[in-house]
């Protein structure tokens, strides 16, 4: 039989299972962040029927789009999860409570050139608000709340997030007679960064329909130097030329104005009229987020307001607005600059048990069945190796602990508990072996915000009140004469005695001073 020489799909990720720790990390610090703003996950299929997919796609979608039939189905695979949202919200928005907020974390597919960082079949991490009927624009104010929230959780901090308004430029194009090129306005703009202002405005000019003097005044327009307050300023000059230009124009105050208020540093944010976001379906706000020290990624968080997107599935209006995070291509810029924690625990598992014949096989499932019961992450090596390639396993797999069962530790009930790192080596019982590992990898877990499951159930109480509590008495014993100590003696014994009066002396009061 000949063989086929095994190979991965350019454009298309995989990872050993280390770097996958890593990702799944990321993505488990995103829901955590999503969560934070009482955002509740979801999940729609990969693929869908290609008339839901390209209801309002229209530009660039179509060209990147892998579609295909199946039988008499027109099927394609989801190129981005907003759509398939709209879709969702359409066909259950009977059974939704609205405003509607939800992430998601899912792959997409787009057919567009494979390049570095960027790849066609990706991680995309989602959220959106759903209004019924009418969306606030404070929902749209709190977008880049959650972008610089949710980065600076994953110990990124030279970002930008830049915003602009769709209804801002669809005005002005008005103003200069150009509502009827403008989606093809829009599109060429959006492409400013990757081919410069002289290629659009060849653009513009030949396949847009606009002349050179329209030309220039757009470059100029979208060019507009300064600060946020600044370019506000400068849009004001505008005002009461065009409804749709004044409406937008007040939207960006507003979320502008609210950034302060949601913790947003100035230095993570800016007001950037280049800003316009290629698919047909944006309305207002527009979103892009990049890296300061790696522009060439491109946008690594996108998206914006949509009015109408569920239009073409249901007659109810839901406008909504959302982002998406390119994880894969975050995760990639993150792993090429070694930019991820080193407190990653990517092993596996966090203990191998290794019995060293069948004879202790029983007592070593007992053991892995008490580890697993502590909340440590245990594996046991079954294969009938030699000693040396069991416990060659474990370096290899960087497994931090080993518990070594023999004929004589089964017997005893113990095992040999080695610390592969210290290369240490002590006999302990199952129960023992779990405290220690537990105490031992507390740190990395607390890194990868993993609690461990089982323990004292008041932390606090025993790390920080009690010897508040502790020092706190010897100090004043030290500080009183003997007449004193004999006389608040007698009223810490009453006290004492009397539950309520002890709790709230002891324990309540010092919580608070803490």
């Amino acid at each position: 039989m000949a063989q086929i020489r095994p190979h991965t799909l350019s454009g298309f990720m995989e990872l050993l299972p280390e770097d996958q720790k890593k990702m799944q990390r990321v993505m488990a610090t995103l829901r955590e962040s999503y969560a934070l703003y009482g955002f509740t996950p979801l999940d729609t299929p990969v693929i869908e029927s290609a008339d839901v997919l390209l209801a309002k796609g229209g530009g660039e979608t179509e060209k990147q789009i892998y579609r295909f039939t199946k039988g008499d189905s027109d099927l394609a695979l989801r190129f981005d999860l907003t759509v398939p949202l709209a879709k969702y919200v359409a066909l259950h928005a009977n059974e939704l409570t609205f405003p509607f907020r939800r992430y998601q974390i899912g792959k997409v597919y787009r057919g567009e050139r494979a390049q570095r960082g960027r790849f066609r079949e990706f991680y995309q991490a989602d959220i959106d608000i759903i209004g019924d009927g009418a969306l606030d624009i404070l929902n749209e104010a709190e977008i880049p709340a959650i972008i610089y929230d949710t980065f600076t959780r994953l110990g990124l901090h030279r970002f930008r997030i830049r915003v602009n308004n769709r209804k801002v430029l669809n005005g002005f194009f008005a103003i200069l007679g150009l509502s009827e090129q403008a989606g093809d306005v829009l599109r060429t703009i959006d492409k400013l960064d990757k081919i410069g202002a002289d290629k659009v405005r060849e653009l513009l000019t030949d396949t847009c329909g606009v002349t050179g003097e329209n030309a220039d005044e757009i470059l100029r327009f979208i060019a507009c130097p300064g600060t946020s307050a600044d370019k506000l300023a400068f849009l004001e000059q505008y005002r009461g030329r065009n409804e749709t230009f004044d409406t937008g124009l007040d939207e960006l105050r507003t979320v502008v104005g609210y950034l302060p208020a949601f913790g947003v540093p100035e230095e993570n944010f800016e007001l950037d009229l280049t800003i316009a976001r290629g698919l047909d379906y944006y309305t207002g706000t527009v979103y892009e987020t990049v890296l300061l020290d790696h522009p060439e990624v491109g946008s690594i968080c996108s998206g914006g307001r949509y009015d109408d997107l569920a239009g073409y599935y249901t007659n109810k209006s839901l406008p909504g607005v959302g982002i998406s995070i390119g994880v894969t291509r975050l995760f990639y810029v993150l792993q090429e600059q070694d930019m991820l924690s080193k407190d990653i625990l990517t092993a596996p598992a966090e203990a191998v048990v290794i019995p060293m014949d069948t004879d202790c096989m029983a007592f070593a499932v007992e053991t892995a069945t008490a580890l697993r019961a502590e909340g440590v992450k245990t594996q046991i090596y079954f294969e009938n190796r030699k000693f040396k390639q069991k416990i060659g396993f474990a370096d290899k797999s960087g497994i931090p602990f080993a518990l070594i069962i023999g004929g004589d530790e089964a017997a005893a009930g113990v095992v040999s508990l080695k610390d592969m790192a210290a290369g240490t080596q002590e006999k302990l019982t199952p129960a023992e072996a779990a405290a220690k590992i537990n105490a031992a990898l507390a740190p990395r877990r607390r890194a990868q915000g993993v609690k461990i499951r089982k323990g004292y159930p008041f932390p606090m109480l025993a790390t920080k009140v009690f010897p508040y509590f502790l020092l706190r008495s010897y100090t004043r014993f030290c500080q009183t004469s003997a007449k004193e100590k004999r006389c608040n003696l007698k009223k810490r014994l009453q006290r004492f005695l009397n539950p309520v009066q002890f709790c709230r002396t002891h324990l309540i009061c010092p919580l608070f001073r803490l």
